[in-house]
């Protein structure tokens, strides 16, 4: 993995990075905040009018590529703006501009994985479980302490039932082979309309640096969200008000 090894300060993108890009964001951490519940998202009305805007200023350019299903953010963000393309689940599902979806055979296993984490949790304060179309998350943030026996079960489950590890910030989340964020980033920018543009990939997690591989070797760039650390990305931007101040700011100068 190409990565960028200072530990600190990444530089800060500039506003024009996206005016010729095809541009994907992360959702929770970059454009909103992490919270203690991820059924516990505040979507404000300064958020749909931001990714409203960019789907005018890049009609048929912007993806949000989010951990969450297609079916949780369309349940949050309701209508924004038909420009938007969605990868849900961490890429295993796509939705393109005119409604073209990309959706693979869900995992048997996880039915399974879903029992054994909501027994897990059962017995253990705090700790949290998030079905998914494709996936199952495991969010011990209410409960650090679990986080050893958390990932322990993980791993005997994904060897169990033939998934794949996802780590996260305070989460482990079981998930279904052959999708990552960087295959959307990869799918979406053969596209006609993306095709040739540098993709730019926001993000925040150790999910999006996928994302962030993939829009580098397209002769893009990511962009990491929150504190600097080893990573693909070749900027950041210190946190999500920061984030959106930004791309409000790339809004700017092409409208």
């Amino acid at each position: 993995m190409a990565t960028n090894a200072v530990p600190f300060a990444l530089p800060l993108p500039p506003a024009g990075l996206v005016v010729e890009a095809s541009l994907f964001i992360d959702f929770d951490g970059t454009l909103v905040e992490l919270v203690e519940r991820p059924d516990a998202v505040c979507i404000d009305g300064e958020l749909r009018s931001l990714l409203g805007a960019l789907g005018r200023a890049l009609p048929r350019r912007v993806a949000l590529v989010s951990g969450r299903s297609i079916a949780q953010l369309d349940e949050m963000l309701g209508e924004i703006d038909p420009m938007l393309a969605y990868a849900g689940s961490h890429g295993s599902e796509r939705r393109w501009h005119d409604g073209a979806l990309h959706l693979p055979v869900r995992a048997a296993g996880l039915d399974g994985v879903v029992a054994a984490f909501d027994r897990f949790a059962a017995s253990r304060e705090g700790v949290l479980v998030e079905p998914k179309s494709y996936s199952v998350a495991l969010h011990y943030r209410l409960a650090p302490a679990a986080q050893e026996d958390a990932h322990g079960l993980a791993r005997a489950l994904a060897s169990e039932h033939g998934l794949v590890i996802q780590h996260g910030k305070m989460m482990v989340e079981l998930k279904s082979t052959g999708a990552d964020k960087g295959a959307a980033v990869r799918a979406f920018a053969a596209r006609p309309e993306m095709a040739g543009r540098p993709p730019v990939f926001i993000g925040d997690d150790l999910t999006d640096e996928a994302g962030f591989e993939a829009a580098q070797a397209l002769g893009g760039a990511g962009v990491l969200v929150g504190p600097s650390r080893q990573t693909a990305a070749r900027f950041g931007l210190p946190d999500v008000t920061a984030t959106r101040a930004w791309l409000n700011e790339a809004i700017g100068l092409m409208t």
